[in-house]
């Protein structure tokens, strides 16, 4: 079985982001860039399952600017056996994703699709479930345990009060949570290795004609900062506080 894992490319989670000075959004030039949270566990998801014999093959996936192949050499690191890059200058948004993956699972034609449940930059979280609606396959979302077997795929979920236990006939498309595994460590040779690993490019124009932003950002500003907080001596005086001044109580 093949498994493909798509991956964004976003600014590292340990940088501060800065808006940039016209508000149209967060400036991105000379900033660490890494490999979105959650698409580093769909990625290590994967390379588990061809470890444990359910896969064959693990192939990454990323649309965007060129620069994007620094993430997938990363994935390529981690255990994908090759890597394809969709090019597209335009910044794209979950439906023009969502199409171009769509067109590369045609080609590809993988048993299993794992993603992260949302990237941390614009935090849709709709890509995946919009993929599996244009594939017409099963889906499962918010995965925290996935187990394949027997041409299907069981996936726990956390879920208002507890957790619930999903099963999905393959072909289908999963994404995954944080506490579905812990990415491993990528090392050195590791990294010298992915760099014989094939890499394909193709251009988003020759997949979908239809990516163009349905939505438009009209201003991204700073959050409101917040007042310092204030140490108090005793409980009294907090008591008195939260109800005089907070009107909490």
């Amino acid at each position: 079985m093949k498994v493909l894992v798509a991956v964004k490319r976003v600014v590292d989670p340990n940088v501060h982001v800065r808006v940039k000075a016209d508000g149209g959004g967060v400036e991105t030039e000379g900033v660490k860039m890494t490999m979105n949270p959650f698409d580093e566990i769909a990625m290590e998801a994967a390379v588990r399952l061809k470890e444990t014999g359910c896969a064959a093959d693990v192939l990454a996936v990323s649309c965007g600017p060129t620069q994007s192949q620094e993430t997938l050499r990363t994935a390529l690191a981690m255990g994908a056996d090759r890597a394809i890059l969709v090019r597209s200058p335009e910044t794209l948004q979950p439906l023009g994703v969502a199409k171009l993956l769509a067109a590369v699972i045609r080609r590809e034609n993988p048993g299993l699709v794992i993603l992260g449940k949302q990237a941390i930059d614009d935090d849709f979280h709709q890509t995946g479930q919009m993929l599996a609606a244009m594939l017409g396959w099963a889906q499962v979302i918010n995965a925290s345990d996935l187990k394949v077997s027997d041409g299907q795929a069981t996936v726990i979920r956390e879920v208002d009060g507890g957790t619930e236990t999903v099963v999905a006939r393959l072909p289908a498309v999963v994404t995954v949570d944080l506490r579905l595994n812990e990415p491993r460590y990528v090392t050195l040779p590791s990294i010298v290795a992915a760099r014989r690993k094939p890499l394909e490019s193709l251009a988003a124009a020759d997949l979908s004609s239809d990516i163009e932003p349905r939505l438009r950002v009209v201003e991204v500003r700073e959050p409101i900062a917040r007042k310092k907080g204030r140490m108090v001596n005793d409980v009294q005086t907090l008591y008195s506080q939260l109800k005089n001044e907070a009107k909490v109580i």
